[in-house]
C-alpha cells in the first residue's frame, strides 16, 4: 500500500541493530534525530515486532529483512546495511515497498586486504602448526616447507574493490598476480585476466576469492575446483560462507591437495558471540580459523558507520538516492525556497503524466523536477513553490504505481 509521510527530525524512529559503531548514532541525532540501538541481531519474528512505527532500520550481516519483514513495516523508509554485503536484505521486497537500501561497499576494503596479505604470510611460514606445538612444549625449528610470497603465484577470484586492492599489494610483495571474474575488470598493474577458473587454479600457488554473496554464487568452490588446484596450494575465503563446500575443502585438506587454508566466513555462523560454533575444518593442520573479522577493525567499522550514516542522511534530508542498491540512482542538492516531493512507484507507462495532472489540479507550481527509472521502480523528485495546501497532496497517494510518497520542508 502506498504510504505518505512527512514528520519532523525528531519524531523519526531509527533502530540500529548488531551493535553498529558509535560514530553512525553520533551522526544520526547530531542531525536531530531519534535513535535506538541494540548489540544482537533479531530472528525475523522479533524484528517483525520491532519494525512497527520504525523509519529507518540499521543492520549488519547477522540481520534478516525478508519479505515479511518488509510487508509488516508500517513507516519504514530506508534500510542501511552497515557492511558491505545486501543478501541479507530482500532487494526486490524493499523497492516493492518504495524502501531504500544503503550498504558501504568500500569502507573496509583495506581491513579485507590486510588480513588476505597477513593470513598468506603466516600460512605460507606454516605459523599456525609452529605455535600450536610451542603451546605444547615442543620445539620444531626447521625451514622445510616454509616459503617466501615473492615470486609465487596469487589467484585472486572476483576482481571487485577488494580484490583489485589485494592484487596491487600482493604484485609490491613480488607475487605474480592473475585473476578471474565473470565481469569486464581493468587488470592493474601487471595483473593478468584468466580466460577460466580453471586456467587460473592451475597456475596458482594461493588461491583467494572475493565474490559477492549473490544466489548464483552458491557452492561455486567444491571438490572440482579443489581438484584442479596444484598440489601444495594454499586457499583463503574471506568472502562469503555459502560460496565454498566446506566438506569439500576439508577432504581436500586431508589429502594433501591443499596445504593450508584460512576461512573467515561460513556456510552458517552463530548468530551472537555467545553460541557455539562447529565446522568440519576444524582440528585440520595449517588450517586459520576466524570469525567473520575480514573487515572488523576499529578503522573500517567506523568507517562504514560514517558512510552509511552519510546516505541516510543525504536521502532523508534532501532525497539524494545516490549509493541505494535497489532504487535509481539520483544525487540531487539541498532543496531551497521550495518544497521538495519524493515519489516512488512501480515503473509503468503513464505514472509522471498523472503525477503532474495531480500537482497541476491542486495548484502547484513546478519549480524543477527529477525523473529516475530502472527496470522495476521509478523516482520523480518535484521541487514546488512553498505556497500550497499541504492537504492538495493528499491526491498523490491516489497515482497509479505509487509506492511511496514523502515531503520534504
Amino acid at each position: 500500500m502506498a504510504g505518505r509521510w512527512s514528520f519532523p527530525r525528531s519524531r523519526m524512529k531509527m533502530l540500529l541493530l548488531e551493535n553498529i559503531h558509535p560514530a553512525a548514532v553520533e551522526r544520526l541525532e547530531e542531525a536531530g534525530y531519534a535513535v535506538e540501538t541494540a548489540k544482537g541481531a533479531l530472528d525475523e519474528d522479533d524484528l517483525i515486532a520491532a519494525i512497527r512505527g520504525v523509519h529507518v532500520l540499521g543492520i549488519r550481516s547477522k540481520t534478516t529483512v525478508s519479505r515479511r519483514v518488509l510487508e509488516a513495516a508500517d513507516r519504514l523508509m530506508a534500510v542501511a546495511a552497515f557492511c558491505i554485503g545486501t543478501n541479507q536484505i530482500d532487494l526486490e521486497a524493499a523497492s516493492d515497498h518504495g524502501v531504500a537500501v544503503f550498504n558501504a561497499p568500500y569502507s573496509n576494503t583495506r581491513s579485507v586486504v590486510e588480513l588476505a596479505i597477513g593470513l598468506m604470510i603466516v600460512l605460507m611460514r606454516d605459523v599456525p602448526d609452529k605455535s600450536a606445538a610451542m603451546h605444547q612444549g615442543r620445539w620444531n625449528k626447521s625451514a622445510t616447507g616454509s616459503k617466501e610470497l615473492r615470486g609465487k603465484t596469487l589467484g585472486i577470484v572476483g576482481y571487485g574493490a577488494i580484490g583489485s586492492q589485494l592484487s596491487v599489494l600482493a604484485e609490491n610483495l613480488g607475487m605474480r598476480v592473475v585473476f578471474y571474474d565473470l565481469s569486464e575488470r581493468l587488470a592493474l598493474g601487471n595483473a593478468r585476466r584468466m580466460r577460466s577458473l580453471d586456467a587460473l587454479l592451475a597456475e596458482s600457488d594461493v588461491v583467494t576469492l572475493h565474490v559477492d554473496g549473490r544466489r548464483e554464487n552458491n557452492a561455486i568452490f567444491g571438490a572440482a575446483q579443489f581438484a584442479q588446484m596444484k598440489e601444495g596450494a594454499l586457499f583463503l575465503n574471506l568472502s562469503r560462507g555459502h560460496v565454498v563446500d566446506v566438506g569439500a575443502l576439508a577432504q581436500a585438506m586431508g589429502a594433501g591437495r591443499v596445504a593450508g587454508a584460512a576461512v573467515d566466513v561460513f556456510p552458517e555462523e552463530p548468530r551472537t558471540n555467545a553460541d557455539p560454533f562447529e565446522s568440519p575444518l576444524q582440528g585440520l593442520k595449517n588450517m586459520i580459523l576466524t570469525p567473520h573479522i575480514g573487515g572488523s577493525t576499529e578503522e573500517a567499522q567506523e568507517a562504514i558507520a560514517e558512510f552509511a550514516a552519510e546516505r541516510l542522511l543525504g536521502y532523508l534530508n534532501r532525497g539524494d538516492t545516490t549509493f541505494s542498491v535497489n532504487l535509481p540512482n539520483v544525487q540531487l542538492a539541498e532543496v531551497s525556497g521550495a518544497h521538495r516531493l519524493l515519489h516512488i512507484h512501480r515503473n509503468q507507462p503513464g505514472v509522471l503524466a498523472e503525477l503532474n495532472r495531480a500537482l497541476a489540479a491542486a495548484g502547484l507550481n513546478i519549480l524543477g523536477q527529477h525523473l529516475k527509472t530502472d527496470e522495476r521502480t521509478g523516482y520523480v523528485i518535484t521541487d514546488v513553490d512553498r505556497d500550497y495546501d499541504p492537504e492538495a497532496l493528499r491526491v498523490l497517494r491516489t497515482v497509479p504505481g505509487t509506492l511511496k510518497f514523502r515531503t520534504l520542508h
